[in-house]
């Protein structure tokens, strides 16, 4: 039997692993997960990834499911609701752009007929398949995740750097920057 590799930024925590082998880097088109994941990523913000992954229940409660049009109707009262809920990131800041973007979200939806159209036109609609053989050599960054992130700032989205946007494209598979010894490439 051959002895299974992953890339080693998952550790050994299993719901890293879980989340390593089911998750990372498989291309995603729906709309709900991808609204997910742009909140959970800007929400990861200057913490772990692990953080948020044990919180991502608690986020799926607190934010309807990661609905979009729920999310794009929260109030005032929601956002305290938010802030007092310690199953989740407590910042203001983040808790606010997360219903910002949701209304932005919308809007592309209506521009493009789906946030998956426009985010896959950026890659002509085909996953970008890397060949780093160190996880020293992925970057954080590219040009792809730079030119991406302005657009989506410039679409009034908020909380969606480069960085940020570059662990998007790898989370949701437009780029696979799984490892070329990782069996989950």
């Amino acid at each position: 039997m051959e002895e299974t590799v992953r890339c080693p930024w998952c550790g050994t925590d299993p719901l890293y692993v879980r989340y390593h082998d089911e998750e990372w880097g498989k291309p995603v088109h729906d709309d709900q997960k991808h609204f997910e994941c742009l909140t959970l990523e800007s929400a990861q913000a200057g913490l772990s990834w692990i953080t948020i992954l044990r919180k991502r229940e608690n986020y799926r409660l607190a934010y309807a499911d990661f609905e979009v049009q729920q999310v794009a109707s929260f109030t005032d009262e929601d956002v305290e609701r938010l802030l007092s809920d310690s199953g989740i990131v407590r910042n203001r800041r983040k808790i606010e752009a997360s219903i910002n973007n949701a209304k932005q979200f919308i809007k592309l939806q209506e521009e493009f007929g789906s946030f998956d159209s426009y985010i896959w036109s950026f890659v002509n609609d085909a996953p970008i398949l890397n060949a780093w053989n160190r996880l020293e050599d992925v970057p954080a960054t590219t040009e792809l995740s730079e030119r991406l992130s302005k657009d989506l700032k410039r679409r009034g989205f908020k909380f969606l750097g480069p960085t940020t946007v570059y662990a998007h494209l790898q989370a949701t598979g437009l780029v696979n920057d799984h490892l070329t010894s990782c069996t989950f490439r």
